[in-house]
């Protein structure tokens, strides 16, 4: 019991018979066989929960949507087969061509029991959707989930036939019975005055355009995202660009699953070794992707910390999901100082790996090109390139299954050149700088964790030609507290806690000539859970969830404050007309200030007995 909040031997509490190996669902070969109760019969009277993620709503143009349902499907027994294949073209029944804003619309519902899964939607092999389905319940569930994909536009409207696909590995038998029930539309929303000029002239647009997919070629039975399985593993991908691009942004896509799941919690290989541990993911709780053109250090993402649906403790997430769990963030890395050596219409390469990294991650990413239309062939040179960084971890304290950890880590990368185009010359600089601290406790022999994570990753792009100055900075700070612990009651009960303080915070700043605009998300959630676990069954449990998001920009604010428990909404405040009354945060981010928080467990809700009204 001495490491039973550690990845995996605490799931083994939860769950009568586990894999030896981890506690995550997304891959088959580590689904749960749980015993541990019947299914529930399906109430009649009572409606599907509704399942949302807090974010900003997207705006959209007065006009009237022109929308396309491109996909409906059913997924049931899916793991390890083909991704669900469809043609698509761009929406000619439209009474107009020119679009404003588009958006993706992922409507699902399901019933019984099932694991979260991961999925991702890609239109001719580039991605548009990482997300992650909700846990069905007896009584069933609804949720979607819309993106805005108008940065996608010249692959949507491209004037030829492609694939879209989507890969949901789900897995449906005797024991996990949801099957989920998915359709996929895309809303066109018409431009009007001189926003359709605009487009309707063929003048350069804000979007890119030309988007190369950096992802694996069909066919496949998995996703078209690279598998990263270890640190020594890097995935390579091949490009050729047209000689005439004057700006490239590789676009990141990634989730972490199974042995890395809860990388942000895994213990020193050294602590491991100490106490002779064995089944528990190790290499310490630092990650980083690193992204190479042609063998050359060119970006690096620290990613933020998704929790998924049913991770920590499932009735968290009931109904308020984890901050990007619906929809997973993608990370820009600029290309543009390097395309003097990749303008030569040759071909070039792309490699992902991740530091410390365990099995598995999903990786893949979107080559976003501007082209000059006015000339067949532009030129460039790299000017500058430099990057450093720092990974240290120092043992505070061990004394067999009790230890304190410190992990701190810094990294920096910066790139300058120039691209000649008929725009004219424009010099670009882009600057990443990261900085990264981990503070870990073992306790209670073993059974008691805390993790206090801070991210702090700052960008800019920097760009100066004759006729326009550009830049566009950005602050993330990626605040995270867990604490676990597990508490023998005797009689052959115990009492497991699972609390969590997860914030996502982003400044951004853009300047256009002398035009100056700014942007702030604030978006934080505590939860508080506890389950008592008697002969292996979860007799009982509470999971409450609060939620402040507060965003503001020059033209649009919004605010909402929500709190649940057990599936139960206790109250919701909304607000989109103004900036006024900017809340203050509920926890405050700095060390010592968190309440206490239990992690570590990926398991079922459906496993914690619904009684007459369901849970």
């Amino acid at each position: 019991m001495a490491a039973s909040l550690l990845p995996l031997l605490l799931s083994i509490f939860f769950l009568l018979k586990l894999s030896s190996t981890t506690a995550n669902l997304h891959k088959v070969s580590n689904l749960l066989r749980s015993q541990l109760l019947s299914q529930p019969k399906p109430l009649q009277d009572i409606p599907p929960t509704r399942f949302f993620e807090v974010t900003k709503p997207i705006k959209v143009p007065k006009t009237k949507p022109c929308s396309s349902l491109i996909l409906q499907h059913d997924f049931g027994y899916t793991y390890g087969k083909s991704p669900v294949l469809v043609p698509y073209s761009p929406p000619s029944h439209c009474p107009s061509q020119n679009f404003s804003k588009i958006v993706l619309e992922w409507s699902a519902t399901s019933k019984g029991r099932q694991f979260d899964r991961i999925f991702g939607v890609w239109l001719g092999g580039v991605e548009l959707l990482r997300s992650c389905t909700a846990e069905p319940r007896a009584t069933g569930i609804v949720w979607n989930v819309k993106k805005d994909v108008t940065r996608y536009y010249s692959l949507l409207m491209k004037e030829e036939n492609q694939t879209l696909a989507v890969y949901l590995g789900n897995l449906v038998d005797k024991t996990y019975t949801g099957v989920y029930h998915v359709k996929l539309t895309f809303h066109f929303y018409p431009a009007v005055g001189k926003y359709s000029e605009i487009l309707a002239s063929g003048h350069t647009t804000p979007w890119a355009d030309l988007i190369l997919p950096i992802s694996r070629n069909l066919p496949l039975k998995d996703g078209l995202w690279f598998e990263i399985e270890n640190s020594t593993d890097l995935e390579v991908k091949q490009f050729k660009i047209p000689r005439n691009a004057y700006r490239a942004v590789l676009e990141v896509y990634l989730s972490f699953h199974e042995n890395d799941e809860f990388w942000y919690s895994n213990p020193t290989n050294d602590y491991i070794s100490a106490n002779n541990l064995t089944g528990t993911p190790g290499n310490g709780p630092f990650r980083e992707v690193l992204v190479g053109l042609d063998g050359k250090l060119v970006g690096a993402v620290w990613p933020f910390t998704v929790i998924y649906t049913g991770g920590v403790n499932p009735l968290l997430w009931r109904p308020i999901t984890g901050i990007g769990s619906f929809d997973l963030p993608s990370y820009n890395i600029e290309i543009t100082p390097y395309l003097g050596r990749i303008l030569d219409g040759k071909t070039h390469t792309f490699g992902f790996s991740v530091t410390n990294a365990l099995n598995v991650w999903y990786i893949d990413a979107n080559l976003h090109i501007w082209l000059d239309h006015r000339s067949t062939r532009t030129q460039g040179k790299l000017l500058g390139h430099g990057s450093g960084g720092s990974l240290s971890t120092s043992t505070l304290y061990m004394k067999g299954l009790n230890a304190s950890f410190f992990t701190q880590s810094s990294r920096s990368i910066s790139s300058t050149g120039w691209v000649k185009s008929s725009h004219g010359k424009l010099i670009t600089q882009s600057i990443q700088e990261v900085k990264y601290t981990n503070l870990m406790v073992m306790g209670n022999d073993g059974n008691m964790q805390t993790v206090n994570q801070t991210i702090h990753f700052d960008d800019g792009v920097y760009i100066n030609s004759p006729s326009l100055n550009y830049s566009i900075k950005s602050s993330k700070l990626f605040p995270l507290y867990l604490y676990s612990d597990y508490v023998d009651q005797g009689n052959k009960t115990y009492l497991s806690m699972a609390n969590v303080t997860l914030g996502f915070n982003d400044d951004m700043s853009k300047l256009v000539g002398t035009h100056f605009s700014k942007t702030s998300v604030e978006n934080l959630q505590t939860g508080q859970g506890s389950m008592i676990v008697k002969n292996n069954l979860v007799s009982s449990g509470l999971g409450s969830t609060q939620q402040v998001y507060n965003y503001s920009s020059p033209r649009f604010c919004y605010f909402r404050n929500v709190s649940s428990s057990n599936y139960t909404i206790l109250y919701d405040i909304e607000n989109s007309s103004s900036c006024r009354g900017r809340s203050q945060a509920l926890v405050e981010f700095s060390h010592g200030k968190f309440s206490s928080i239990p992690a570590r467990k990926v398991f079922l809700t459906s496993d914690l007995q619904e009684d007459e009204k369901g849970i």
